[in-house]
């Protein structure tokens, strides 16, 4: 009598759990993943050996450009929200509602509070053509001092930053360190920002 051979069937992998975690994963970073705001200006920070890492949240920003430009960042969209009405009342600029959630999600900026509001009705294109002059950091107009003083009275836990461009002029940073030293601002200790000297990793050096 002659064998029965088995029928060999070939083994399947079902791919359908492996699809489903594939797609679970890719929503989880794309609704965790928060994306670094543009920059008003290109920044070619100094080298140094520090190991302090960058935070992600609770930074007051200030960028100096090679051509001495002060620049101002901010995040906290409720707390950007608040400093604008409180630098629109010490200017006397009446700033809309409109402009106040707009301005809430805006990256670093450096307008003089009195241009402020044209630069905020623009759209983002727009507003990559302005030439931003800067803010004021003079003796005799100095914003700088009020946008630390609103911001660090909104949220104490701020850390001021400094990221300055290394072929920028020092009487700038002077001027910055000044204003920060200033009695009523009384920040003593603030940080610069810079390129880690192995791997170019951005750090913090603490002042």
């Amino acid at each position: 009598m002659p064998k029965v051979k088995p029928h060999r069937s070939s083994p399947t992998l079902d791919m359908t759990p492996m699809v489903d975690l594939a797609f679970l994963l890719v929503t989880f970073f794309m609704l965790t993943t928060k994306f670094a705001p543009e920059e008003p200006v290109l920044v070619d920070m100094p080298k140094s050996h520090s190991t302090y890492i960058v935070p992600e949240k609770d930074i007051l920003l200030i960028t100096v450009g090679k051509d001495g430009k002060v620049f101002f960042g901010l995040d906290g969209k409720y707390v950007k929200q608040q400093v604008i009405k409180n630098m629109g009342a010490q200017f006397n600029v009446k700033f809309t509602p409109e402009q106040i959630t707009r301005f809430s999600v805006l990256p670093s900026f450096g307008m003089p509070v009195a241009s402020l509001q044209k630069y905020i009705d623009m759209d983002p294109d727009q507003r990559k053509t302005v030439v931003q002059p800067g803010i004021p950091v003079d003796s005799l107009n100095n914003e700088l001092f009020y946008w630390v003083f609103f911001s660090r009275s909104e949220n104490r836990k701020l850390l001021v930053a400094i990221k300055g461009d290394g072929e920028a002029e020092y009487p700038v940073f002077n001027k910055i360190i000044e204003t920060l030293k200033d009695p009523q601002l009384n920040c003593t200790i603030f940080n610069l920002i810079t390129n880690l000297e192995s791997d170019n990793k951005v750090e913090i050096e603490k002042l």
